[in-house]
């Protein structure tokens, strides 16, 4: 889990290189002006495009052949490596969807505000995590209310 996380983390990082710019959102302007909604427009398509390309990589790979290590834990150890890789894009097939989600909400002018209360998300929280659809406090009190659940 901390492995995909971090793989996610990574290609987000990769993706504000590669759209690169002097322009960084900021308090100092009107919140979710259109250059900010610019900003993560593109932020958002190309961590969208990155993962994307990482998933073609993955299926060409599996395409090229199976496993075929002679030595039974050398095999072992490729198919784990496969299990992480295989769960790893279906955890990014997944976060397509939440990105695909934030870019209808940027076009509809519901992008950076809270679902729950309606209040801004806040800029910290969007450019650490563009896909937020809560504030901090909302999804606190929503991840309490699961853990609850479980409890239960």
């Amino acid at each position: 889990m901390a492995t995909a996380l971090a793989d996610e983390i990574d290609v987000l990082a990769k993706a504000k290189r590669e759209i690169g710019g002097a322009y960084v959102p900021s308090d100092d302007e009107a919140y979710m002006s259109e250059a900010q909604q610019d900003y993560f427009r593109k932020l958002l398509m190309a961590w969208k495009r990155l993962i994307l390309h990482a998933s073609a990589g993955t299926l060409q790979q599996l395409q090229d052949g199976p496993i075929r290590e002679p030595d039974l834990n050398d095999r072992a150890s490729s198919e784990t490596d496969w299990g992480i890789e295989l769960r790893t894009r279906d955890r990014q097939r997944k976060l397509i969807a939440k990105i695909d989600s934030a870019l209808r909400r940027i076009e509809e002018g519901e992008y950076g505000f809270c679902e729950v209360t309606g209040e801004p998300i806040g800029l910290g929280r969007l450019i650490a995590r563009p896909i937020a659809t809560m504030t901090v406090e909302a999804q606190e009190a929503h991840e309490r209310r699961e853990k609850v659940s479980r409890d239960d």
